[in-house]
């Protein structure tokens, strides 16, 4: 018998079929709309769960959630770094549409404020919404999360931060400093338990309407710190830090589990859970057994687990193999909110619901790209080509070879032609980017990106 390693890695690679079961719904009337439960880490490797194959790390609660929910083998964020992956998460939209192609640089420049979010497509249905945790999404008042769908916002503006109380870091006006909608605040403890809790207080109020969560954990994100108590049960462990802080994290979600089932919403509560991109270089993660890391557009970059659950509404203990984005989930959350039209700009992600219910056959996209700065890459079916400025392009068949060893693109011309005139038409789509980043930035991820092409391991993976 395969164990779930083997199982999760064929399933990826198309040799093991599991049959999707039509799955009756309840109709979306108003007095219907499902709370919608939004978790997402940050950094965190392809493998270092449990349910998705990861045997070193103890994750019960998330592998609770995905046993009893639908697994995704072939799930990819829009971009391969934090703010503008969760640019294309929140809109829906390729966010190289309105220019937030790279990391946002702080005060100055933000997620265009004429997108619509999915925190404001929500609260036009009467969704109370809140987000605690990571913003990295701009830091004026235009992009502050209360002016962009949020009613509680509780977390940091910026990228990362201590996860313990700092006095450097506290001050305010600083982009790590917590904030508690537009004040200031202290916090005492540890920054993953506390989330945690404010995510809970506000699942629990006193209040009728509908909630849309948006937990998004600065975990498992340098810098490298966690609990003495966790530091002490994962001391023998090969990557005791980057243990200890997942198990906290799981614990969170366990406790956060555990306050729906108790008030008896666990099962009618549309959850997702994902990663803002691939593992990082930095923290130890593992994206085995795909190839790169966060910053670069080889698998172990746009790769990421993927659960939802929704007990009440769809079968779970199953995998859903067909290619699947991030930009999915607004279409998906906000379709089973009840809405019809969000008020914004078109859609690039697709209500993923008729697929798992069965209704809607084959890959939600068999077609998704990606762009920041001179890297770019386009996926078709089982084909995966990347393309690095001054340099030219790799092809590689990802059913055949998910490592993306062999390269394919002379052998297989017509097909590379193809996927190559397919980026042009999509990047005749974009806007100009609206910032840059670091000429040093660009010139090592260049490197990175040149070394990976050629199947050698990177001398720099950092300015």
């Amino acid at each position: 018998m395969m164990n779930r390693r083997e199982f999760i890695k064929n399933c990826s690679l198309g040799l093991i079929s599991v049959p999707l079961l039509n799955i009756s719904c309840k109709s979306f009337s108003s007095g219907s709309q499902p709370n919608i439960l939004f978790i997402l880490s940050d950094d965190a490797g392809y493998d270092d769960f449990g349910f998705h194959g990861g045997t070193d790390i103890p994750t019960p609660n998330l592998d609770r959630l995905a046993a009893n929910g639908i697994v995704f083998t072939d799930a990819h964020v829009t971009a391969t770094v934090c703010s503008p992956s969760r640019a294309g998460m929140l809109t829906g939209r390729y966010q190289q549409r309105f220019g937030h192609e790279a990391n946002s640089p702080g005060h100055s420049q933000g997620m265009d404020p004429a997108e619509v979010t999915l925190a404001d497509a929500l609260k036009k249905l009467n969704y109370r919404t809140g987000l605690f945790g990571k913003w990295h999404l701009g830091m004026s008042d235009e992009y502050h999360p209360n002016n962009r769908g949020f009613d509680e916002f509780y977390g940091l503006l910026g990228g990362s931060r201590s996860y313990f109380p700092s006095e450097n870091q506290d001050k305010s006006g600083r982009p790590q400093a917590m904030m508690h909608n537009d004040q200031y605040v202290r916090f005492e403890g540890y920054l993953t338990d506390v989330l945690t809790e404010k995510a809970i207080a506000f699942m629990e109020a006193d209040d009728d309407r509908p909630f849309f969560t948006f937990v998004s954990y600065t975990a498992v994100h340098t810098p490298m710190e966690a609990r003495k108590e966790y530091l002490e049960m994962f001391k023998d462990h090969p990557r005791p830090v980057l243990a200890a802080m997942t198990h906290a994290m799981d614990e969170g979600v366990g406790r956060i589990m555990g306050s729906l089932e108790k008030s008896g919403r666990l099962n009618d509560t549309l959850i997702i859970f994902t990663n803002d991109n691939g593992g990082s270089a930095f923290n130890t993660s593992s994206n085995d057994p795909l190839k790169g890391w966060k910053g670069n557009k080889f698998e172990g970059g746009s790769r990421v687990p993927f659960l939802v659950h929704w007990k009440d509404h769809l079968a779970g203990r199953r995998t859903f193999q067909g290619i699947t984005s991030t930009l999915d989930i607004f279409a998906t959350a906000f379709t089973c909110a009840g809405g019809k039209n969000h008020g914004g700009n078109h859609l690039d992600g697709v209500n993923l619901i008729p697929y798992l219910k069965g209704e809607s056959q084959g890959n939600p996209h068999d077609w998704l790209f990606w762009r920041k700065e001179e890297e770019a890459a386009v996926r078709w079916k089982e084909w995966k080509l990347i393309r690095l400025q001054d340099y030219g392009y790799v092809l590689y068949n990802l059913e055949e070879n998910l490592g993306e060893t062999e390269n394919l693109v002379n052998q297989y011309s017509e097909i590379s032609n193809k996927m190559k005139q397919a980026l042009e038409n999509w990047e005749s789509e974009l806007v100009e980017p609206a910032w840059h980043e670091s000429q040093d930035w660009r010139d090592v991820t260049w490197q990175i990106h040149k070394d990976l092409m050629e199947n050698r391991k990177p001398e720099k993976i950092h300015p």
